[in-house]
């Protein structure tokens, strides 16, 4: 039976009717549908585009498909329908059309340097390897590598790029020649510069931003996705890393301190920003709303460009078509105006993927 919805449909800012037919949306209207909303403001379903599924709370991989499901299940009860998993060390492609499971747009394995990064997480490869590393884990995925472009080095004690700028170039170069898009891991200033004039297509976190660089991301249409919620546990790494290296733990610190201006900067520049957690490992699964709001309230965001960066804009970054003619059947609903009070979207009343009421 098709379903009926009716209430202000955003970004359009009017009461629509509309119909699922299947996994479809049609605004012509279908005799003897179900009527599930009658009021209420409806947005596309909300988007996680940097989550981890194939990663347990704590940092370990998961060992099973049903581990994975029960992450998803937490970020669709909180209203996400679409996720972007930005790299997983167990491969799940059975969950990309399960009818219970957000949309999944998913990469491969983190392609990592040697002994540089989470432990049993990413592949790791010396340079040689990098391009063919890439091309790999771009099959495993289904339209995205994610690189590793820097983590601690221990021997200078300090954040480093994964590889020099020539290999990190390939390697954006690789994922493209093999028909996907490279997200980049990065929280230094020397990495996200080489990345983002190599042309990588998103980055991650991106606390080193340099004004120079925000303006040719916006030139670029390179993507950010802050995790504005990851970039708070930076005081804990900090904490954590003080006794051995002091140098690494006060450069983590004033990256911290100093990325609100960065998000805020990048927004005004115009540069793509979309919603993203971090979930998996040390964020729990289920807190878009938290991070939407601190794009808010800490980077300056208005209401209706952080409902675009986690709802319609996002979905069609990812190529997950929103409330349109045709379009796919995922939506969320809540009881009052989320540009009015962005806290609302805490709570969606209704919930319907693809074509399906959940909640």
């Amino acid at each position: 039976m098709a379903l009926h919805v009716r209430g202000v449909l955003l970004p359009d800012d009017e009461v629509r009717d509309l119909w699922l037919v299947g996994d479809r949306v049609t605004f012509t209207p279908v005799p003897d549908s179900e009527t599930v909303v009658d009021g209420g403001f409806v947005l596309p379903g909300l988007v996680d585009a940097h989550c981890h599924i194939g990663i347990a709370r704590g940092g370990a991989p998961i060992t099973s498909l049903d581990q994975a499901r029960a992450l998803a299940h937490v970020d669709r009860d909180a209203g996400v329908l679409a996720i972007r998993d930005a790299g997983s060390p167990y491969p799940y492609p059975e969950l990309d059309d399960e009818p219970d499971l957000p949309r999944l747009a998913r990469a491969g394995q983190h392609v990592a340097p040697p002994k540089r990064y989470l432990r049993d997480i990413g592949v790791e490869v010396d340079a040689t390897d990098v391009a063919a590393a890439v091309a790999a884990q771009a099959r495993a995925g289904n339209g995205w590598v994610k690189l590793v472009g820097d983590w601690i080095d221990r021997g200078v004690g300090d954040l480093a790029p994964a590889w020099d700028a020539d290999t990190l170039t390939a390697a954006v170069r690789a994922a493209h020649d093999a028909g996907v898009r490279a997200a980049v891991h990065t929280f230094s200033e020397s990495a996200v510069e080489i990345m983002v004039r190599a042309g990588v297509d998103s980055v991650e976190h991106g606390t080193g931003l340099s004004l120079d660089l925000i303006d040719e991301m916006a030139r670029q249409g390179t993507a950010l996705v802050p995790t504005m919620i990851n970039i708070a546990t930076f005081g804990g790494i900090a904490e954590q890393a003080r006794g051995k290296f002091p140098g690494y733990a006060d450069h983590m610190l004033a990256l911290r301190d100093g990325f609100p201006e960065v998000v805020r900067a990048a927004h005004e520049a115009g540069v793509p920003i979309y919603v993203g957690t971090d979930a998996g490992g040390g964020i729990d699964h289920g807190l878009a709303a938290e991070e939407m709001l601190l794009l808010h309230e800490q980077a300056g965001m208005a209401p209706i460009d952080v409902l675009a960066a986690a709802s319609w804009g996002a979905r069609a970054w990812l190529g997950f078509p929103g409330l349109v003619e045709g379009g796919l059947a995922d939506l969320t609903v809540y009881p009052e105006d989320p540009r009015s009070d962005l806290r609302v979207v805490r709570a969606p009343s209704r919930t319907i993927l693809r074509g399906r009421v959940i909640r």
